[in-house]
């Protein structure tokens, strides 16, 4: 039943995001046979060292959603302190609900039933602008993002450099 329910909300919110045409982003289904995989394609913020690109990713949910949150991935190069040499996405919100065994988040700021596919990439966009060095999933990046915004800043750009070419 829990399965029904999660494709039935997955199939309502693809639906909203195709009627309204939410800025920053784009989404559709990897597969129109199986709503738990999606697609993404997210605009670089504006004002941002991203702007002009276009990143390709994939939000893979759980058959318990919307109980657990789903995996995201990019699968366009990226180079950012919350997102690992893989792509995997460390946000707050895709982490497990209830409290952090570390005490580093507040399980108010962990995934929560209400987190919807928008709400997911809007956090995501938020988190390209602004990154969170003090816990992050790519070291390196993090290190040269305090230490080195110059080759920081030229190491974004070819990423954004090569998403443009991906098109």
């Amino acid at each position: 039943m829990a399965q029904d329910r999660g494709a039935l909300l997955l199939s309502r919110q693809l639906a909203e995001l195709s009627k309204s045409g939410t800025e920053g982003f784009s989404a559709g289904l990897i597969d129109d046979d199986d709503v738990y995989k999606w697609e993404v394609l997210i605009y670089g913020p504006p004002e941002t060292l991203f702007e002009g690109g276009y990143f390709k990713a994939h939000l893979i949910f759980p058959k318990e959603y919307p109980n657990r949150p789903p995996k995201m991935k990019f699968v366009s190069e990226m180079w950012h302190p919350n997102i690992d040499p893989d792509g995997n996405v460390c946000i707050s919100i895709l982490h497990e609900p209830g409290d952090d065994k570390y005490g580093y988040e507040k399980a108010s700021e962990r995934w929560l039933p209400i987190h919807t596919v928008e709400t997911i990439l809007v956090s995501v966009i938020s988190m390209l602008a602004d990154p969170n060095d003090e816990s992050p999933a790519n070291v390196d990046a993090a290190k040269m993002w305090r230490e080195q915004p110059e080759e920081f800043k030229k190491r974004v750009s070819r990423c954004v450099r090569r998403s443009q070419d991906g098109l």
